[in-house]
């Protein structure tokens, strides 16, 4: 079947940029390798040279410009971008997904089940810029999915929640309804909740899936890279790796549009600076006092906005001193050079 540029979530956003380059041939990226990326376009899959730059720069769903030899030449503006705190030690981002439409944000029926986690991947979504849908996977072996929906809704007054057995063909449609043709949806979700099953389900494709430890409903991980795959109504999906750690980076906005509730509450405060604690007219706290607002909800949110900004100070800063490292030694080799000239 021939593809389209539109078929493969072109837009006017990126024609406008492809317009200023007309020579070059635009591509979106399938899949990210450590030498080369794979790219997509109307005559099929080709492999992609990025020039020298590497390609930690650029992720599955990525528009580029290549030249002639497949040489990328540019990376247009992204719509949405997924990204992360890279696991580990290290102060790096990981990017996860571009140009993402619907981001599909599973969690299951089960004892895997987790408010926080479930706010984590909506404020990923909110900052990214995606449109965010829960999806609740074997709802088909508990016996009150209702229940678990209910506590998702309670997250947003108008929340997408879907509740779903992954092998029901019905439901699967009602997935895929949220991603038309020629838009991007991404899975995200931690091991075992059903994303490979749900996958295969949505893109007609087959991977090997892993049980879950009947002691905590945690699965092991059955998806290793990302890459970008059509779905069964010519839509696309990138498919991630279950996420052990995800840590939120420069995400403010996006935790402060999941808790919203609470910084609606924060105006009525009878200070400006009000840390919602112990001061007189504090409009939160009398919230929690009325049942309005429950307690767990608020630590969470300072939790999150306190991770924040620790995980986006120490990848500025790390980027500052990176910065300042390749400064002293452009400053060195500048004179040595000078040392040499006659």
């Amino acid at each position: 079947m021939t593809l389209t540029l539109s078929d493969l979530g072109w837009s006017s956003h990126f024609a406008a940029q492809h317009a200023a380059n007309p020579s070059c041939n635009p591509f979106r990226v399938h899949a990210v390798h450590r030498d080369r990326l794979i790219g997509v376009n109307t005559q099929g899959d080709f492999p992609l040279l990025t020039s020298g730059r590497p390609t930690g720069d650029f992720t599955v769903g990525d528009w580029v410009l290549a030249d002639s030899q497949n040489r990328v030449q540019h990376l247009l503006d992204r719509r949405s971008l997924l990204q992360r705190r890279a696991a580990g030690t290290s102060a790096e981002v990981q990017l996860i997904a571009a140009n993402v439409d619907v981001l599909f944000i599973v969690s299951s029926c089960n004892a895997d089940f987790n408010l926080a986690r479930l706010e984590r991947y909506l404020a990923m979504a909110h900052q990214a810029g995606c449109y965010p849908v829960v999806v609740l996977t074997k709802a088909d072996t508990c016996a009150d999915p209702q229940t678990y929906a209910g506590r998702a809704q309670s997250l947003a007054p108008f929340l997408t929640v879907l509740t779903v057995n992954a092998l029901d063909r019905s439901d699967v449609q009602q997935i895929l309804s949220w991603c038309p043709a020629g838009q991007t949806a991404a899975l995200v979700g931690s091991s075992g909740v059903g994303k490979t099953t749900l996958a295969n389900a949505m893109t007609g494709l087959s991977e090997d899936t892993a049980g879950i430890r009947e002691d905590d409903a945690r699965g092991r991980h059955t998806t290793t890279a990302r890459a970008l795959h059509q779905m069964v109504n010519r839509g696309w999906l990138v498919d991630t790796p279950g996420m052990r750690a995800l840590r939120l980076l420069d995400a403010q906005d996006g935790v402060d549009e999941v808790f919203s509730d609470i910084l609606d509450l924060a105006e009525g405060c009878r200070f400006s600076d009000c840390q919602h604690q112990a001061e007189p007219g504090c409009a939160v706290q009398n919230a929690i006092a009325d049942g309005v607002l429950d307690a767990d909800r608020l630590e969470r949110w300072r939790k999150l906005r306190r991770e924040d900004q620790r995980n986006s100070e120490s990848v500025a800063q790390s980027r500052a001193r990176d910065k300042a490292f390749g400064k002293m030694v452009r400053s060195v080799m500048q004179e040595k050079k000078s040392r040499k000239r006659p």
